[in-house]
């Protein structure tokens, strides 16, 4: 049986780029473009009329920057994923908007057939990250104190989510409960103080959890 095709919203506040990236995925049979945004307050309003399955959100835009329109997607328990497109990668742009619940972060050099492959697993439900960004988040030490660690099982766990497992699918892997799962999901986020799956990616990088 075929993919669903993926629906995909750009958010970019410049036509050059939107354009580019519309021209790059229309080509695609996996994807379809229903719609572009040239800031954060239009990326809401078409992410409620269009139910895209993915946002492709810059940061920098004028009327409302891409982490707040991600922080109020997340607000809303919006199903949409987001994978922020930009050119920055300091930790002042990166953390707030993993923090706001983007579900993955490129840059904009990135090559086309990495970009679509990022899109994908995005639609999955996958946290996607640049070398770069994930390099910056491993080297970041802001704990003052040893955090606790997590235990061999929630290591296992925490690599699942990593590779994109669901809840079910990580239950089946290590062949115990889903409720079993959701427990240790839970552990995982109180040790790393996070409270969705990409954050807990995210510091599992900067902690040197995962490579």
């Amino acid at each position: 049986m075929p993919e669903p095709v993926i629906r995909l919203l750009i958010a970019d506040d410049h036509p050059i780029v939107r354009d580019g990236l519309r021209g790059m995925f229309t080509g695609d049979d996996r994807f379809e473009v229903v719609g572009e945004a040239g800031d954060g307050e239009e990326a809401l309003a078409l992410a409620r009329t269009l139910a895209p399955d993915v946002i492709l959100m810059d940061l920098r835009m004028p009327r409302m920057d891409g982490v707040t329109a991600i922080r109020r997607l997340t607000e809303q328990g919006a199903a949409v994923r987001v994978l922020v497109l930009t050119t920055f990668d300091t930790e002042s742009e990166v953390l707030p908007a993993i923090e706001a619940g983007a579900t993955g972060y490129l840059l904009k050099d990135a090559p086309s057939d990495e970009l679509m492959r990022a899109v994908v697993a995005a639609s999955r439900g996958e946290a996607v990250l640049a070398p770069s960004v994930a390099m910056r988040l491993m080297g970041r030490v802001r704990e003052p104190e040893s955090p606790p660690p997590l235990s061999d099982r929630e290591l296992e766990v925490l690599r699942l989510i990593a590779a994109g497992a669901t809840n079910r699918e990580s239950a089946a892997r290590l062949f115990i409960s889903e409720a079993t799962v959701k427990t240790h999901v839970l552990h995982i986020y109180a040790k790393l103080g996070v409270n969705d799956r990409a954050a807990a990616v995210a510091v599992g990088f900067q902690r040197g959890l995962l490579a």
